[in-house]
């Protein structure tokens, strides 16, 4: 472009940005949100919050019906704070994408999981834009909260969205990267608490996100698209080599008769270079497990490695095997019996403790391999009654969660504690169970007498 047009270019822009602030400033503006799970609907309340109205779409017509019923669908937001929200008349939710034109800022929230061979689907993000290029109008701002590899906004997005919409990026419509932050069942910190990292191509589509997210949080703006989505990536790499280090020197302090958690309790005590992370049988949820693995893709198509990411990848993998070899193991020793015929009952569905959220949770993956051995395998969770379709266990949909009760405790040989969901009677667990196998430090205030029926994987 010439000065001349850039300068315009620059001027219509603005324009825009203008017009977007009054819109937030006279509470005039419409959200819209698509995709109503776990990062959805704490976005909805915050925007809610603060006196915005907010037009949630997704295709699963029971959830919608839920949100426009005020109805409880997600464990840390119940029932009386989902009534809250129908209650301020400013929520609505639709399986109709087409009234996604309504709204002046279009926040995705849509699943990025990876294949069997560590690759991103971007299919839903991708079905996603497409779906909202052809409702896309002047003035509105796009913004994807999903977690994905640098580029994922400028390379694929919005080239979509001008192509189908004939509406120019920066120009007449805004684009902006915002990710997700959300720590489900965190006591401490919700979406408005936690500050908003923000990144957009221009001055113009960073004013219009920027002052979005600042009606309910801090706004962190970075320089770009590309920064904004590595800002992501890096805080979950993070997590995943330091759970995988951890993990490593479990296994290496165990040969040395040394509990890991102890170490790990009194290392924390130094006010400075330290930060716990704890030992499990593998990682669950939605971003640990697999958005690393964006970037090991990203970084291979610029002719890059990530031998560390992957290595930590290989340790976290191997982790629910070495648990049911650590778990046979113990079985053979302390009962004298074989996993093959054993009765074994998994506590914890969930991936993490007080949370109803079992997105890629470890659990699955050790209930699987206990029956290739041969055991009959049942689970209980408090928070999950029964097993929803997966796409790596379909076998095991419907399934549902035992009764908490002594007598169908002492029905089994052993219990794999997999999740240390608080308010469960480990010491009832104690009691009825020949032996126990926790991968969670969950038993540790157990009494004495029932110490040696507990092994720690």
């Amino acid at each position: 472009m010439t000065t001349d047009e850039m300068a315009d270019f620059a001027q219509h822009a603005n324009a825009m940005a203008e017009r977007f602030s009054n819109k937030i400033t006279s509470k005039e503006i419409v959200i819209g949100i698509v995709g109503l799970g776990y990062v959805g609907l704490p976005l909805a309340e915050s925007f809610i919050a603060v006196g915005h109205r907010v037009l949630g779409y997704d295709i699963d017509p029971a959830k919608v019906d839920a949100v426009n019923e005020g109805r409880q669908l997600i464990r840390h937001i119940p029932a009386s704070r989902m009534e809250a929200l129908r209650a301020t008349g400013r929520l609505s939710a639709t399986t109709d994408l087409q009234r996604m034109a309504e709204a002046d800022a279009l926040l995705i929230c849509v699943p990025t999981p990876i294949n069997l061979h560590r690759e991103p689907d971007l299919s839903y993000v991708e079905k996603t834009t497409e779906s909202l290029a052809q409702v896309l109008r002047r003035d509105q701002i796009v913004i994807l909260e999903s977690t994905t590899y640098p580029g994922t906004s400028s390379e694929l997005m919005r080239p979509l969205l001008e192509r189908i919409s004939g509406l120019r990026a920066g120009f007449d419509f805004a684009i902006a990267y915002s990710p997700e932050r959300e720590d489900p069942g965190n006591p401490d910190f919700h979406t408005s608490t936690i500050p908003k990292v923000v990144g957009a191509d221009s001055p113009a589509e960073q004013r219009m996100a920027v002052e979005l997210y600042g009606t309910f949080t801090t706004p962190v703006p970075v320089s770009n698209l590309r920064t904004a989505e590595a800002v992501k990536l890096t805080e979950n790499i993070f997590r995943l080599v330091n759970i995988a280090l951890v993990n490593e020197l479990k296994q290496v302090f165990s040969a040395m008769d040394i509990d890991i958690f102890e170490v790990i309790d009194a290392a924390k005590t130094k006010p400075f270079g330290f930060m716990p992370f704890y030992p499990g049988p593998g990682l669950g949820g939605h971003c640990i497990p697999i958005d690393p693995f964006y970037l090991t893709w990203k970084a291979r198509a610029v002719g890059e490695s990530t031998r560390f990411i992957e290595l930590a990848g290989d340790v976290i993998a191997s982790l629910p095997k070495t648990v049911i070899e650590t778990l046979a193991s113990a079985m053979s020793q302390h009962l004298s019996k074989p996993v093959m015929g054993s009765r074994i009952l998994v506590l914890g569905l969930a991936y993490k403790k007080n949370v109803d959220d079992m997105r890629e949770s470890p659990s699955l993956h050790l209930i699987a391999l206990l029956r290739s051995r041969g055991a009959t395998v049942d689970f209980y969770d408090p928070f999950i009654a029964q097993v929803p379709a997966t796409r790596d266990h379909p076998e095991m949909a419907h399934e549902r969660s035992v009764v908490w009760d002594s007598e169908v405790l002492k029905t089994y040989d052993c219990a794999l504690i997999a999740t240390d969901h608080d308010g469960v009677d480990y010491a009832g667990l104690a009691e009825c169970v020949g032996l126990i196998v926790d991968t969670r430090n969950a038993m540790s205030k157990v009494v004495a007498p029932y110490r040696a029926k507990i092994v720690k994987a």
